[in-house]
């Protein structure tokens, strides 16, 4: 195990943003792409090569041990949880959007299309939580109750100094493998408007402008802990049931045993409300106080709520293909993202469609064959299937991708390097950058989709799939 030292932040010093979200969480990914796009800049920087892109074909457990060692080296100890300053997060958020106007926002839960929705607008995209990854010295991944104990241990150090969070810890082996016995895994969620995101709105929205609010609907079995700590044992990213941690899952012991588990030892705690929210909605005291907010000020809210990723995906999509067309492009070559895989500066210097699979999952995956047998065949498909880095059977193969590049009637690519390495290897998002660079320019960019025709094409779009505009 990597040593940790406790005493690397000087006292009453806190700590900053990047320090505090974890490295490649949605929230820290989406927030940097789509600042850059904001300033007509790719993601040619964002994410770097870890160490396990060295061990692909290595033994599980060197493997293993090399995931350890690297999560280590970016996890919050267990005294700096104590330093943890949600205010300054947020105005770390904030803090990365070029200062001028806007003719709106979006706020709320992580989705790789918000990104993409917020650049064809021309919007800031904000979220409504963020996630932390604190070490756990003594960890075990196949003992759910202790990390449950471990966590709400941290939790409250966490929230003695940020009342204004609610801290929902996930243990699932099945989407961060050996991680979740090495590190325990926090999602911080804001139950009001934080003071920088209300001061970043009244200076920098235009008159009127709208704002809208991106709510993940997928509910999960859920622990009330604590007063402000919750505790799920798996995710809907995970791209499993919750039946499926049960001790007697045949899946879950598959899942143990490649995380260096023992389906034996595997106890969960009882949950206390079978159907609440999983881990990335958006608190409701937040989204009062956005409405609030907004009422005060002369700015309309508006919510879009998708039961599934899929949904906001096909739907923004949907508005993409419009919107190029629009302004005189084919709208008929197809980009599909994956997870941080993502840059949305070159998708729309490209004049791409974009369509973004939450994860690598057979789940995810076939949500894009369904939405592509629906759609107007594209001329081009390209594929980017970030490789999770973990080994579930909920994983989708890379004949299932090679599938999803089928749909294209001219050109069919999936990119190899990140297909070479599938499903353990790691890739950072720069190297969708990369891939999308190679595209020819199809310039200009159009001029950015006023809101009210965006939520439009949103219901039209996504109403089929259950996503939900009002």
């Amino acid at each position: 195990m990597h040593k940790v030292h406790e005493g690397l932040t000087a006292e009453g010093a806190g700590l900053t943003g990047d320090r505090v979200v974890t490295p490649g969480s949605a929230a820290r990914i989406l927030v940097g792409a789509t600042a850059r796009a904001l300033r007509g800049v790719d993601c040619a920087d964002l994410g770097h090569v870890g160490p396990l892109s060295r061990f692909t074909g290595a033994p599980e457990p060197v493997r293993r041990a090399a995931a350890n060692r690297a999560a280590g080296r970016v996890a919050l100890t267990r005294g700096q949880t104590a330093e943890v300053e949600a205010a300054r997060v947020a105005a770390w958020f904030v803090g990365q959007y070029p200062r001028r106007r806007y003719p709106g926002v979006l706020i709320g839960s992580p989705h790789g299309a918000a990104a993409h929705l917020a650049v064809a607008l021309g919007v800031p995209w904000l979220p409504a939580g963020f996630e932390m990854t604190v070490h756990w010295a003594q960890g075990a991944v196949d003992r759910p109750k202790a990390a449950l104990d471990h966590g709400a241990a941290l939790a409250a150090r966490l929230l003695a100094g940020n009342t204004d969070l609610h801290v929902r810890q996930v243990h699932c082996p099945a989407s961060r493998g050996a991680l979740a016995g090495a590190t325990v895994a926090l999602a911080a969620r804001w139950q009001a408007l934080p003071e920088a995101y209300r001061r970043f709105l009244a200076d920098r929205l235009a008159p009127g402008a709208p704002v809208l609010l991106l709510r993940d609907a997928r509910t999960w079995p859920v622990l009330d802990s604590a007063p402000g700590h919750s505790f799920q044992v798996g995710c809907p990213a995970s791209g499993l049931d919750p039946v499926d941690f049960h001790p007697d899952s045949h899946a879950l012991r598959q899942v143990l045993r490649s995380a260096g588990g023992d389906g034996a030892h595997w106890e969960p705690p009882e949950v206390t409300s079978p159907t609440g929210y999983a881990e990335h909605v958006v608190e409701s005291g937040f989204e009062l106080s956005a409405r609030e907010w907004t009422g005060r000020h002369g700015h309309p809210l508006h919510r879009v709520l998708f039961p599934r990723p899929e949904a906001l995906s096909a739907a923004t999509a949907d508005l993409y293909r419009g919107w190029l067309r629009a302004a005189g492009k084919t709208g008929d070559r197809l980009v599909v993202e994956c997870g941080r895989l993502l840059d949305p500066w070159q998708v729309v210097r490209a004049g791409l469609v974009p369509y973004w699979c939450e994860n690598a999952t057979r789940r995810s995956v076939e949500g894009a064959e369904w939405w592509l047998a629906g759609s107007e065949p594209f001329s081009s498909v390209d594929v980017l299937p970030e490789p999770p880095g973990v080994r579930s059977p909920a994983l989708a193969g890379l004949p299932q991708w090679l599938a999803v590049a089928g749909f294209g009637r001219r050109r069919r690519a999936v990119d190899r390097p990140t297909a070479r390495g599938y499903p353990v290897s790691a890739v950072p998002t720069r190297r969708a950058t990369e891939v999308l660079r190679a595209q020819p320019y199809d310039l200009p960019v159009p001029p950015p989709m006023a809101v009210p025709a965006a939520l439009a094409a949103l219901r039209a779009g996504g109403t089929p799939h259950g996503l939900l505009v009002c």
